[in-house]
């Protein structure tokens, strides 16, 4: 049995397929996963660097095919494939040189004895992708995953199996099965596998997260948001800053945890915010086939995201919504899965497009009167992976941000633009737990091991008492 996975951009054809793995072929697929994890570990780590070193060059080389390959699966444009494939070198390379760092052990030997502190990895570590960035969101896990010296199992999304694995053909100790739901559980049920790592939605994520409960099998999760972009009354956005600030919402056709979903305009700006952000959308947007170098945004993935984003559209008209096209859909188009960018006004908080993330290329846009009552519309959400504060006054903006319940705040920008490799990302909330990139990131895929030699037993040690309870100095 094979996926088979098609174009979102001319769905009648098939990009490629890969073989499914079933329930029962995991067993084996982690055995040998788990007999390189006792080679590799055994490795140094500065040869383990060498030959990750050695991958990340590999990719950046192959990044003109994958590129491509990559927007046909996924219909994202693909001068941002490009981007993405060079970005995960990018980070591998980190990786490659910030590991002896953060991975380094602790050693504190003195009057009340000897403390080796050791990082160990896992063993195996599985990890589960999605579509919408399949190449970098892998990166983020096996980078620091084999730098540490694990093992690792890809399970990648059935709707973006392709480029992300030959990204995984150029690594170490690494494993790549294809499937649904029943290989899922089967993976991380797996008593080899030490470790689950979860980029996705956050039904499948509870649903991951009970099951590796289960296993007692620690996990990392990185899962939705419905980020809101604030802007105070004292916004000051050039032209540049509104291009930014559209892409933020419509780059890989709104198919991002982090993209800005929701925007707080004040009242008295609303019609002066309105006019400037569709003369942007107007430069910037252009709506077509993803192997077009022109094009900034293409189809969403498949025939149920459309259904899902027409379902927020009806919902939008049915609330009083005034829904605006920012974009025209070119006639060649029309077999693909294309939904026109479009910003809705003068809908509640309520409202579908609102409450829910809606992983597409709609947006509301939601006025407010007080700054008080921005931040708590803002934080109204189970959800609390990202936001964003826009300010001409950079202090006032770090002070709100510091108000908005999310892991990760940006100021001045939104989405893309404002990642940092030093920078851990996560959520909070609803959002999952855990961390990716910088050193955060890495210790993730480490456990600490400690070798403890208190003073009073070492040779020559004056002991103490049997029953004795060590004193606060000893501990």
């Amino acid at each position: 049995m094979r996926i088979s996975r098609e174009n979102p951009a001319r769905p009648s054809e098939i990009v490629g397929t890969v073989p499914v793995t079933p329930a029962e072929g995991v067993d084996p697929v982690v055995r040998e996963a788990h007999r390189d994890f006792l080679g590799w570990s055994a490795l140094p780590l500065e040869r383990r660097l060498t030959v990750l070193g050695t991958a990340a060059d590999a990719l950046a080389a192959a990044a003109a095919r994958l590129s491509v390959l990559l927007a046909r699966e996924t219909g994202k444009p693909v001068a941002d494939c490009r981007g993405e494939i060079g970005f995960a070198a990018t980070y591998l390379r980190w990786v490659c040189a910030n590991a002896p760092r953060v991975l380094d052990g602790s050693v504190i030997d003195d009057e009340h004895g000897r403390i080796e502190c050791t990082p160990a990895p896992f063993g195996v570590v599985a990890a589960i992708t999605p579509w919408n960035a399949p190449v970098i969101l892998a990166a983020l896990k096996l980078g620091p995953a084999l730098a540490a010296g694990n093992a690792v199992v890809l399970k990648p999304s059935p709707l973006a199996p392709l480029a992300v694995t030959k990204l995984a053909a150029l690594l170490p100790a690494t494993h790549v099965i294809h499937g649904g739901p029943e290989t899922v559980r089967a993976l991380i049920a797996h008593p080899r596998v030490g470790k689950v790592a979860f980029t996705g939605g956050a039904e499948a994520g509870r649903h991951i997260a009970a099951a590796a409960g289960t296993a007692l099998t620690p996990v990392v999760l990185e899962l939705g948001g419905n980020d809101p972009a604030v802007l105070l009354d004292d916004f000051a956005l050039t032209p540049a800053d509104y291009e930014r600030l559209v892409l933020a919402s419509f780059a890989t056709a709104g198919q991002v945890c982090m993209a800005a979903k929701r925007l707080y305009v004040p009242r008295h700006r609303l019609d002066e915010f309105v006019e400037s952000y569709l003369a942007a959308a107007r430069r910037v947007l252009i709506v077509g086939d993803p192997l077009d170098e022109r094009v900034t945004t293409g189809p969403v993935v498949d025939r149920a995201a459309v259904e899902r984003m027409n379902h927020f559209i009806a919902d939008a008209w049915n609330r009083g919504g005034w829904l605006i096209p920012l974009a025209d859909l070119p006639t060649d188009t029309a077999d693909g899965y294309y939904v026109a960018p479009t910003l809705a006004l003068d809908l509640p908080d309520d409202a579908a497009l609102v409450r829910e993330e809606q992983f597409g290329p709609l947006v509301p846009v939601l006025t407010y009167e007080t700054e008080d009552e921005a931040l708590a519309r803002a934080n109204a959400s189970d959800f609390g992976l990202a936001a964003s504060v826009w300010s001409a006054d950079e202090d006032r903006a770090l002070a709100v941000a510091a108000r908005l319940e999310v892991g990760f705040t940006f100021v001045n920008t939104h989405n893309r633009t404002g990642m940092s490799l030093r920078a851990p990302f996560g959520g909070v909330k609803r959002s999952g737990f855990g961390r990716e990139y910088a050193e955060e990131g890495l210790r993730e895929y480490v456990q600490s091991t400690v070798i403890h030699a208190p003073a009073a037993f070492r040779p020559g040690g004056a002991g103490m008492p049997a029953r004795a309870y060590p004193d606060a100095a000893s501990r």
